[in-house]
């Protein structure tokens, strides 16, 4: 019998491993945990509302996540500094196949679960999302209308907003192949920043080139394929977010006051990265 075991305390270690935290930090004080598992709050009394919150406060840490990266991402784009970049644009794409499994957890709520907890969601809808705002900014789809939602949080409202009249990563990368020497129509490099990404003859005419001698131009192209992989992904994502609407609520009108299921088909229709996909039919 140990010492510990004659005086009936508790060991300090098992196996080698700390296990008194009374003076350190543990892995819940790391990751904030008192902070993170008690911020569910349901408001109904229905089982079924925990998977709904759970399930849209884990996607906005990914998303916490995927703005971390592609801010970092359109700085190295910026100082001409692509491996790193092609990392992260590689994260961000599988940070967004965890977001499209996720809906396979949210599809388990039936019809009649939902329509239990919506009463209690009032007009709080996933469009209100600042962050998901963000991420769209950063990508190039602008929509400066929907910054009125968020006029309410000065600090918020100031974060969207520079991040609407700041070049997009989409933006950036076409600068970049101008500062490599190909020929993009100046009113495509000093547009408006706050619309929306539009289709140009010459970036689609540079992008071209550079798939028609990938051996040459090998960083530019490895970055139109990890752009491409980005937005292929982000378009699953938003499918499997209409898919699984349409199965829990049909074509009602979303809590937020949308068309729901029918908005959310329209942005089916967004194109990122235009030229990058139109030039397929022209190799």
């Amino acid at each position: 019998m140990n010492n510990n075991e004659q005086s009936g305390k508790c060991p300090m270690s098992w196996h080698g491993a700390q296990l008194d935290f009374s003076e350190s930090m543990s892995y819940g004080d790391y990751l904030g945990l008192d902070q993170i598992l008690t911020a569910q709050h349901p408001r109904s009394p229905n089982h079924n509302e925990m998977l709904f919150i759970v399930q849209h406060q884990t996607s906005e840490l990914w998303i916490k996540l995927m703005l971390h990266e592609l801010h970092a991402v359109r700085q190295h784009i910026h100082n001409n500094d692509l491996p790193p970049a092609f990392k992260m644009l590689s994260r961000v794409a599988r940070i967004m196949d965890q977001l499209v499994h996720a809906w396979d957890v949210l599809a388990t709520m039936t019809p009649s679960e939902y329509t239990a907890i919506r009463p209690y969601l009032g007009a709080s809808s996933g469009f209100q999302s600042h962050q998901y705002r963000e991420l769209e900014y950063l990508l190039g789809n602008k929509n400066a209308t929907m910054l009125t939602v968020h006029e309410s949080k000065p600090e918020i409202h100031a974060t969207l907003d520079s991040a609407l009249r700041t070049p997009s990563i989409y933006d950036e990368a076409i600068m970049l192949m101008s500062r490599q020497g190909f020929s993009i129509d100046a009113d495509r490099l000093e547009r408006d920043w706050t619309q929306s990404v539009e289709a140009n003859d010459s970036v689609k005419a540079a992008w071209l080139k550079v798939y028609q001698e990938p051996e040459h131009y090998w960083s530019l192209y490895e970055l139109a394929e990890k752009l491409v992989d980005m937005e292929t992904a982000f378009r699953i994502w938003r499918f499997r977010h209409v898919t699984t609407v349409e199965r829990i609520i049909g074509f009602k009108i979303g809590t937020g006051g949308t068309a729901g299921v029918s908005y959310l088909r329209k942005m089916l229709d967004v194109v990122l990265f235009p030229e990058l996909f139109a030039l397929r039919t022209a190799l």
